[in-house]
């Protein structure tokens, strides 16, 4: 009875002096959450200050398109109909209503199911994709969605996050086993979408999801050989595409050469530089009624007629805040598979602003690419929150795990 008596007292000794081996002690001014329910624990793991500047993204985007929707209501008002001014802010706020949830649903999914999820979701897209070419719905020339009407849907803009998960994922197969041949397996299925893009035509889409995949396989260590001669090929499509692709040269001679119709970037550049610094004030845009795609590809130079070229420069430091602010949460990550998940996401996302902003500021030739969470559009609304709703589950952490022993500490203590 005694040796019972003892052994006991000894196991509850060890068990509660000896701390669980994956918690470390709380860090001064820190207390562990009350709230253990499943929505307490989520907003303890969240990245909270990543999901501030995505709901500030939000914000901005809809005063952005408050701005811009006069321009397109009239633009599509006839005689017989007369679009409300603020038609596409409110078409955008049941947007917003309706992604915002399916981000945050998606957020609080654990690593494993978001994966599960995203792989499934690109198989899903990538059979849309096929279908568009045959039965596809065309606009201004381009055959890139699916669907009648308001049920008008772009596959490509659904397929971009969860593709770049897959591949993520597929990578990541070969720190297993190296004698996978996982490297032209995601360069054949890349191809393939890259082909299928190319045939709506859709360019710019193109360019970002081979960048993404070039991020990926940069991040997986490909050896220096493969990197330059993706470089050259890389050099070489985009030379082919100038050649052999009529918009591409149409908007590359623009953009170089000044041959052309330049009335789309003429009339951005007006817009963009007509406000001065502090913007001529919300609604006292006058350029920006030329503009073709105010609420969509030019809402940016929408932005600095109305409140300056102080606003855009805010607006590019939030997009460069969110790209940082991954980048830094990774260096503490030890998953690969996490790596290059939310870095091929990451990337997506930023290079996606860049191109836009560049566009309207003429760095880039015009290219029909919308601006992340600010543009009007609910196929992009809605594949954003998507992706984004998966980099805030894969950037989930629990502040009281171990850290990583491989991670720099850089303040020295």
């Amino acid at each position: 009875m005694n040796m019972r008596a003892d052994s006991y007292s000894s196991l509850h000794q060890v068990s509660t002096t000896a701390p669980p081996p994956a918690f470390v002690r709380p860090r001064r001014g820190v207390t562990l959450p009350r709230d253990r329910t499943p929505l307490g624990l989520w907003f303890w793991e969240i990245d909270r200050l990543l999901l501030l500047l995505i709901s500030i993204l939000i914000a901005i985007g809809l005063v952005a398109v408050a701005a811009a929707s006069p321009v397109a209501s009239q633009t599509l008002s006839t005689n017989r109909v007369t679009l409300d001014p603020l038609y596409y802010f409110y078409r955008q706020l049941a947007w917003v209503a309706a992604g915002v949830p399916i981000m945050l649903i998606i957020s609080m999914l654990p690593r494993v199911q978001a994966r599960r999820f995203a792989i499934f979701m690109a198989v899903v897209f990538t059979g849309m994709l096929i279908l568009v070419p045959v039965i596809g719905t065309s606009v201004n020339g381009a055959t890139r969605w699916l669907g009648p009407g308001a049920l008008r849907f772009q596959p490509s803009e659904f397929l971009k996050p969860v593709f770049i998960v897959s591949l993520a994922w597929l990578l990541s197969l070969r720190g297993k086993d190296r004698s996978l041949p996982v490297i032209p397996m995601s360069a054949a299925l890349t191809g393939f979408i890259a082909f299928l893009l190319m045939n709506q035509p859709d360019l710019g889409q193109t360019v970002i999801f081979c960048s993404a995949w070039l991020t990926l396989m940069l991040l997986s260590g490909m050896s220096v050989r493969l990197m330059v001669s993706l470089a050259v090929a890389g050099v070489t499509g985009l030379v082919a595409a100038y050649l052999f692709y009529p918009v591409a040269t149409q908007r590359i001679n623009i953009w170089l050469l000044g041959e052309g119709d330049s009335y789309q970037v003429d009339s951005a550049h007006a817009a963009i530089t007509g406000g001065g610094l502090l913007g001529m004030g919300p609604g006292s845009g006058v350029a920006k009624f030329r503009l073709p795609e105010a609420h969509t590809d030019y809402i940016f130079s929408v932005i600095g007629e109305e409140f300056g070229l102080f606003a855009c420069i805010a607006i590019a430091l939030v997009y460069l805040a969110i790209v940082v602010r991954v980048l830094l949460k990774l260096l503490d990550e030890e998953d690969n598979f996490v790596i290059l998940a939310a870095a091929g996401l990451v990337t997506q996302f930023g290079l996606q602003a860049i191109i836009n902003m560049g566009v309207n500021t003429q760095i880039f030739p015009s290219k029909g690419m919308t601006l992340p969470f600010i543009s009007y559009g609910g196929s992009s609304m809605i594949a954003l929150c998507i992706g984004t709703g998966l980099l805030l589950a894969f950037t989930r952490r629990n502040p009281y795990l171990v850290r990583s022993p491989y991670v720099v500490k850089w303040s020295g203590r």
